[in-house]
């Protein structure tokens, strides 16, 4: 290829990788397999995600000197790889300088770095905590030259703020901007970063190259979905949500693709890449609760799962989620029923499993329920039967799941909703056993949603089986927790609708009270449903991680103190 070609054409390898924090050689062995399926598709350069080879986001692994030494020593054997002529690469790792400890990447071709970059906006908010651990880069940096490119190289926040790196760039002489991300999903999100691509394109009148992490990391999903936005302020090309891939792009100077538009005669435009449909809703939604509770189980060396199948729409679909993500082999379904365990809970929960393929086993709870009862018969004498009574069977069941979790090494898949971990709506040490949560960030009717969509679609990737997986009497009839006679959840919480759109507006939007009421609600319910809101925390700190659905999940993004008396008065 002469140095006329090379400058002319570029072929932007985009490695969307699901990369495990701190497995620095598994990271790097990932990092060589990419560079080697690029090479064979003809590729250039290839763009690496934001920290890849420490895994995002390492957090207080970055205080950690032997960590960062790791990483550094990582880069610079990759960067030797790039002396066999093959594809250069951009890659993220943290580095320590005398300016600080960095977000940075490496540029490497021709067998060495020949870059290094700085993130210069450490983003502090939401599930991000940056400033803690890392320094900000001391300077916009210029681009760098590739082969008679000059890439501009900004890392993620650099392009969300308004601090100026593209258009600093674009000044000095950048004609393709590659950008190298960690951003976590949640629903929406998508269009959310088309936009923010949007707005630099407009400013800096470059193309952009998005590049996103793939892969659960604890509560946070990356989904991919990397794209690029032309000068043109079109979408250029886009790639998969949800599923790790290496795509080659190609990329043209305007004089010699024969195109007339835009950023002049010397201008890119991409000529060929992926054009992949990015899913909407239910399914995007499914399929992050998926992706998220298969790389808990396996990146933490779970060999099953377990959980408690009640009959009722959490454990169902926690149940076909854990079928779907790791296969019908790998989870083990347990009915236990006391003396409130009504004919069409068993009948469901076996059918569902059935239905699932799963194993299903029957531990019936009443021994263990009633020697609690009768060891403090004594010590509750003149007391009346209530709450404590009802969580006693729950804290058997618990129990019992930790037993099998010990016994056979599965982790316990707990299954409470964000409506009901939001109003404490669940037993500690009993329903709360477990050590993830897939629906923790789904509000009930989301669940219902979700389940609706599972029994009428496969997704891509998934283990189970088609058709009805969830048998619609459990959809069809009114939730209950089971731990008294004819009892319903709407005994003690608003009908779900109501509760959930009273939750949105305080946990997702921070409204006050006046605003919910002015939107239709009953002010008493919405003073009540605040106040167990805020005295529910206690139980959140204690719960198991899930997966990050909405804009403001519990733990990562909302963090209100235990201790606090305050109370909208509207």
């Amino acid at each position: 290829m002469t140095d006329k070609t090379a400058s002319d054409i570029l072929r932007i390898a985009v490695a969307q990788l699901n990369p495990t924090v701190g497995d620095i050689a598994g990271n790097l062995a990932k990092a060589r397999e990419a560079r080697a399926d690029a090479a064979r598709q003809g590729a250039d350069i290839v763009l690496f995600t934001e920290l890849f080879l420490a895994g995002y986001p390492p957090e207080d692994l970055v205080l950690k000197p032997a960590f960062l030494k790791a990483c550094e020593r990582a880069a610079q054997d990759f960067a030797g790889d790039t002396a066999d002529g093959g594809p250069g690469f951009i890659i993220g790792t943290p580095l320590k300088r005398k300016s600080g400890t960095h977000n940075s990447i490496i540029f490497a071709d021709g067998g060495k770095i020949l870059a290094e970059r700085y993130k210069l906006d450490l983003p502090n908010y939401g599930e991000f905590d940056e400033k803690r651990v890392f320094q900000a880069g001391p300077e916009i940096q210029g681009p760098v030259n590739f082969r008679g490119v000059r890439l501009g190289i900004p890392i993620c926040e650099d392009i969300w703020g308004d601090v100026g790196v593209c258009e600093t760039l674009a000044e000095s002489g950048a004609e393709i901007l590659l950008v190298p991300n960690g951003s976590p999903y949640y629903r929406g999100k998508v269009d959310v970063r088309h936009q923010i691509v949007i707005r630099q394109v407009i400013e800096c009148g470059l193309p952009i190259i998005y590049a996103n992490q793939l892969g659960g990391q604890d509560e946070l999903i990356f989904d991919g979905a990397s794209f690029a936005i032309g000068s043109d302020k079109t979408l250029a090309f886009q790639m998969s949500q949800f599923e790790e891939t290496v795509n080659v792009t190609t990329w043209k100077r305007r004089a010699a693709a024969g195109a007339q538009l835009g950023n002049g005669p010397d201008g890119w435009v991409c000529s060929e890449g992926p054009m992949s449909k990015i899913p909407e809703k239910e399914e995007a939604d499914y399929r992050a609760c998926m992706l998220g509770l298969r790389d808990y189980v396996n990146k933490n060396g779970f060999r099953n799962v377990v959980l408690g199948l009640s009959g009722g729409i959490d454990s169902a679909i926690c149940a076909a989620l854990a079928v779907d993500a790791l296969g019908e082999e790998r989870l083990r379904a347990v009915m236990m029923p006391y003396r409130y365990t009504s004919k069409d809970s068993l009948k469901d929960a076996e059918d569902c499993a059935r239905a699932l393929g799963c194993r299903y086993d029957i531990v019936p709870i009443f021994e263990p329920v009633e020697g609690f009862l009768h060891t403090l018969t004594q010590l509750f004498e003149g007391t009346k039967q209530g709450i404590t009574e009802e969580n006693l069977q729950s804290r058997a069941r618990g129990t019992i799941l930790m037993a099998i979790s010990n016994k056979f090494g599965s982790m316990v898949v707990t299954t409470g909703n964000k409506s009901e971990m939001s109003v404490g709506y669940a037993t500690l040490y009993g329903d709360m056993n477990g050590g993830f949560n897939p629906i923790k960030d789904l509000y009930k009717m989301q669940v219902y949603a979700l389940a609706r969509w599972r029994n009428t679609h496969v997704p891509p990737g998934a283990l189970g089986p088609s058709g009805e997986v969830i048998p619609n009497n459990i959809i069809d009839k009114a939730p209950s927790a089971e731990l008294r006679e004819n009892q319903t959840d709407q005994d003690s919480l608003p009908p779900y609708p109501v509760l959930d759109d009273i939750l949105e507006c305080l946990v997702e939007n921070e409204m006050g009270v006046d605003e919910i009421v002015a939107r239709g609600h009953d002010r008493a319910t919405v003073t009540r449903i605040e106040h167990l809101l805020y005295i529910a925390e206690y139980k959140r700190r204690q719960a198991a991680p899930g997966v990050k659905i909405t804009k403001k999940n519990f733990g990562r993004d909302r963090r209100y103190p235990i201790t606090n008396r305050f109370r909208d008065g509207g």
